[in-house]
């Protein structure tokens, strides 16, 4: 038992999630909010308008039909490696504009050192592992492939 909590953190995954539909981090955040958290961190990962000092104009992400199986492998390794409540991530996939959210994180643990580490890290290892490429399209009319091995 943790002086920090009556029990065990739950280390619950609340979703996982590989989609086309629009992210909400705010719902990302009320699926691990508990009564033993005393944090909840989120993390929004949003198409900005630049890239390496292009213009960006949209881009539009493709998943390799394992991702969603992936994605499940990431949140268990992190959840088993820290401390946490709860942990609800969700990646788009499909054509996104400038502005809208591609990644969402959020992370419950009994204190904020918890959650904040354990977002990181699983934003890190969704950017590492996840089977998902980025097409951008530039504002001077070219496109490319980022992250594309």
């Amino acid at each position: 038992m943790t002086a920090s909590r009556f029990d065990e953190p739950a280390r619950a995954v609340a979703l996982a999630d590989v989609t086309e539909e629009p992210l909400d981090v705010e719902a990302h955040a009320a699926l691990v909010g508990s009564r033993a958290a005393g944090a909840v961190v989120t993390f929004s990962g949003v198409v900005r308008d630049h890239d390496h000092g292009a213009g960006v104009d949209r881009l539009v992400y493709v998943a390799h039909p394992t991702a969603g199986r992936v994605l499940a492998e990431v949140v268990a390794d992190v959840t088993a490696r820290h401390p946490v409540d709860a942990v609800a991530v969700s990646h788009r996939t499909g054509p996104l504009a400038v502005g809208e959210v591609a990644l969402a994180v959020a992370v419950s643990a009994a204190h904020r050192g918890e959650a904040f580490t354990a977002a990181a890290a699983l934003v890190d290892e969704v950017k590492d592992r996840l089977p998902v490429w980025k097409h951008q399209f530039l504002a001077d009319g070219t496109d490319e492939w980022v992250a594309c091995p």
